[in-house]
C-alpha cells in the first residue's frame, strides 16, 4: 500500500517536510534561514526582518486566513505542523511571523463576512495584526482591563494603554480588547479592528511604546500600544457590542491550541541538538550513547515530547469535530504541552552540562537560546496558572459527563484517526464550557475492550483507566470556593491533564498502528511497532497522573527497555539536520511525485 497525494493521513507531513525544503539547509550560511543567522541576530537582540519577509514571499500568510475568505487554512492539524516547522528553525521567527494569526483569530471567529474578508485581504498581501489583550497592571486579568473605547455618534473614542504586545509597533492592525461600559463586567468590553494607518500617531491617534527586553525570543517586536483619544469608526466593531470577552475567550480556545506547535518545534531542535551531542561527546573511551543513564535521560526526553505531540495532534484535529469541547482541550494543551517539552529540554541541558550554557563550544550555542525561547510558550495566551485554573473550573462538567455518559464519542474518534478526513470548522460550535464533559477521556473505556495492545503496554493502559476512574471520582468530590483556589484543586487539574494526554496517546495508538504499519515509512512504523512509543508515553503521564507511581515498574524488566529503543530509533536521523528525530505524523512509505518536487 503507498500514500497517494489526497490520503489525509499523511498531509501533514508531507506539508511540513514541503516547509522543511522552503527554509532550506541550516548548514548553508548563504540561507536566510541559517542556524548560524538565527544565532547572530539573536545575539543582537534583533528582529528577524529578512526571514519573515522570506515567508511572505513564500506564501505563509496564507496558512492564517481560512479557505471560506481565501486562504489556506482549511485543517488546523496543518497549520500546527507547518509552524511546527517553522519553530523547528528558530522559534523567535514562529513568533514574530505566526503572531498574525493571534491578532486575527477573533476575526475569524466573530466578525461580519465583509470584515472578515477585507482583514484576510490585508493578510494575504503581507500585513501584520496584532492582538492588544494584556495592560501593564492587569496581565491576564482581562475583567479588569482599563482601556476605554467611549461611544460616539461616528463610533468610538479610545483611550489608554495595550503592553506586552508582540508586533504592537510593526503592525497594519490592532485587535483590541476595550471598556465599553464604566461598569465592566462579561458584557462590558468591545473588540475593535484599530487600522494604525488610517488612525494615525500623535495626539488623538497613538504611540507604541518601547521594545521590551526579554531573555528568550530577543528579537521579537515584544512592546505596547497607547491610544489618546483616538476616533475609531464603528465598522471596526468585531461582532456586536458587549461581545467582546466571550469572543477573546472563543479565540483563545484556537490560539491555545496552536500554541502547541511552538513547543513542539523548539522541543524537535532540543532533541536534534541533544541527540548531535550523544553521539559525538566522549567520556569514559565511550560516547555518551553508549552509556546507560545518558540513554535514559535522552530517551525519557523524547518521550515527553511524543507524549506532548500526542497531546497537539489530537486537540489540532478535534478542533474540528470537538469545538463544544475546546475549553477544556485548549487548557489542557496550553498548559500540559509547554510543561512537557520544558521539562524534555531541561533533562537534555543536564546531559550536555556545561555546554548548555558556554558560548561558540557545541553547535552555536544554540542549545541555550532554545531554552531560553521555549521558556515564554508557557506564558503566551494564558500563563500555566491561568489554564489549570481554567481546568478546575470546569471540574462539575467533566465528573458529571464522565459518570454519566454524556459526551460525544464519534468526534473524539475522528480526531485521533489520521486518515479520516475533517469536516470544516464551525466557529458557531465553540463553547464557554465543556456542557457534556470531554469524550476523548470518557471514550477510553469502551475503546480499550476493542484493542489490541500488547501485553506489556495493556497492563499500563489499565492503570490508566482505573486512575482515570479515581480521579474523576475526586473531581465530583472537589467543593468550589469563592476564595483563591487550594493548591489540592490545582494538583487535581495538573492530574486531569496527564489523563487527558494518556487517552489522546491511546486512542492515537490504536486508531492508527494497523495503517502506519502498511504504509508507512520503515522508521516511522518501527515507532509504532509493538506500542513502542505508547507504552513510553504512558511510563511517564502514570507518573503524573498518580505521582509516585512509576517506582512501581522499577522491578519491571521492560521499564527502561522503551526509553533506551527509543534513543536508538531516534539515533537512525541523527545525521539529518531538518525535519523531527521522530514524530507520530508518519511519512509515507513511497513519497508520490508530485509531493517530492
Amino acid at each position: 500500500m503507498t500514500a497517494t497525494r489526497g490520503d489525509a493521513g499523511f498531509r501533514a507531513r508531507l506539508l511540513a517536510e514541503r516547509w522543511e525544503r522552503v527554509l532550506g539547509d541550516p548548514d548553508d550560511p548563504d540561507n536566510v534561514f541559517s542556524a548560524a543567522r538565527c544565532a547572530e541576530l539573536d545575539e543582537r537582540e534583533e528582529f528577524p526582518a529578512d526571514m519573515c519577509a522570506a515567508l511572505d514571499a513564500a506564501g505563509l500568510p496564507a496558512a492564517y486566513v481560512p479557505t471560506r475568505y481565501g486562504g489556506e487554512l482549511a485543517d488546523y492539524d496543518e497549520a500546527l505542523a507547518i509552524m511546527r516547522t517553522v519553530a523547528r528553525r528558530d522559534l523567535t521567527v514562529a513568533v514574530a511571523h505566526g503572531k498574525t494569526y493571534l491578532g486575527a483569530v477573533c476575526a475569524w471567529v466573530g466578525a461580519d463576512p465583509v470584515q472578515a474578508k477585507e482583514l484576510a485581504g490585508l493578510i494575504l498581501r503581507g500585513g501584520v495584526v496584532s492582538w492588544g489583550l494584556t495592560e501593564r497592571d492587569h496581565g491576564s486579568d482581562l475583567l479588569a482591563g482599563e482601556v476605554t473605547a467611549r461611544p460616539t455618534a461616528a463610533g468610538y473614542v479610545l483611550s489608554g494603554e495595550k503592553w506586552l504586545i508582540n508586533n504592537a509597533t510593526r503592525a497594519d492592525r490592532v485587535c483590541a480588547l476595550a471598556r465599553t461600559d464604566p461598569a465592566g463586567g462579561p458584557r462590558g468590553f468591545t473588540l475593535l479592528l484599530v487600522d494604525k494607518h488610517r488612525t494615525g500617531r500623535g495626539a488623538g491617534g497613538y504611540r507604541t511604546l518601547p521594545k521590551v527586553l526579554t531573555h528568550g525570543i530577543r528579537g521579537a517586536d515584544i512592546s505596547g500600544i497607547a491610544f489618546d483619544e483616538a476616533e475609531v469608526p464603528a465598522s471596526a466593531t468585531i461582532g456586536a457590542p458587549g461581545s467582546g470577552l466571550e469572543i477573546v475567550l472563543k479565540g483563545l480556545q484556537l490560539t491555545r491550541t496552536l500554541c502547541a506547535s511552538l513547543s513542539l518545534g523548539a522541543g524537535d531542535h532540543a532533541v536534534r541538538l541533544g541527540l548531535d551531542f550523544l553521539n559525538s561527546r566522549g567520556l569514559y573511551g565511550r560516547t555518551l550513547a553508549q552509556l546507560p543513564q545518558a540513554r535514559q535521560t535522552m530517551g525519557r526526553a523524547i518521550a515527553g515530547l511524543l507524549a506532548a505531540e500526542a497531546v497537539g495532534v489530537v486537540a489540532g484535529r478535534a478542533i474540528h469535530t470537538c469545538a463544544g469541547e475546546l475549553a477544556t482541550s485548549s487548557a489542557v494543551t496550553k498548559y500540559l504541552v509547554p510543561t512537557l517539552v520544558g521539562e524534555s529540554i531541561a533533562g537534555i541541558g543536564r546531559l550536555l552540562g556545561a555546554r548548555a550554557y558556554l558560548k561558540g563550544t557545541h553547535a552555536q550555542a544554540l542549545f541555550q537560546k532554545v531554552e531560553r525561547d521555549h521558556r515564554i510558550v508557557g506564558l503566551f495566551d494564558g500563563s500555566t496558572v491561568v489554564n489549570l485554573h481554567a481546568l478546575v473550573n470546569q471540574f462539575g462538567l467533566l465528573a458529571r459527563g464522565y459518570r454519566r455518559g454524556l459526551a460525544d464519542e464519534a468526534g473524539p474518534a475522528v480526531a485521533a484517526t489520521l486518515t479520516e478526513p475533517l469536516p470544516a470548522f464551525d466557529p458557531g460550535r465553540l463553547s464557554l464550557a465543556p456542557t457534556k464533559g470531554s469524550g476523548l477521556v470518557a471514550g477510553v473505556t469502551s475503546m480499550l475492550k476493542v484493542s489490541a495492545l500488547p501485553p506489556p503496554t495493556a497492563a499500563l493502559a489499565a492503570e490508566v483507566l482505573s486512575a482515570t476512574h479515581e480521579l474523576h471520582d475526586e473531581l465530583a468530590a472537589h467543593r468550589p470556593t469563592s476564595l483563591a483556589v487550594s493548591p489540592q484543586a490545582f494538583a487535581l487539574a495538573e492530574r486531569y491533564a496527564a489523563c487527558y494526554a494518556a487517552a489522546a496517546a491511546l486512542r492515537l495508538w490504536s486508531h492508527n498502528h494497523r495503517w502506519v504499519a502498511a504504509a508507512a515509512a520503515p522508521r516511522d512504523a518501527a515507532l509504532w511497532r509493538d506500542g513502542l512509543w505508547l507504552d513510553a508515553c504512558l511510563r511517564l503521564l502514570l507518573a503524573r497522573i498518580r505521582p509516585g507511581r512509576e517506582q512501581g515498574f522499577r522491578g519491571d524488566p521492560d521499564s527502561d527497555e522503551a526509553f533506551d529503543r527509543l534513543v536508538t530509533l531516534a539515533t537512525e536521523s541523527a545525521g539529518d539536520r531538518v525535519g523531527p528525530p521522530l514524530s507520530l505524523l508518519p511519512a509515507p512509505a513511497r513519497v508520490p511525485d508530485e509531493e517530492a518536487s
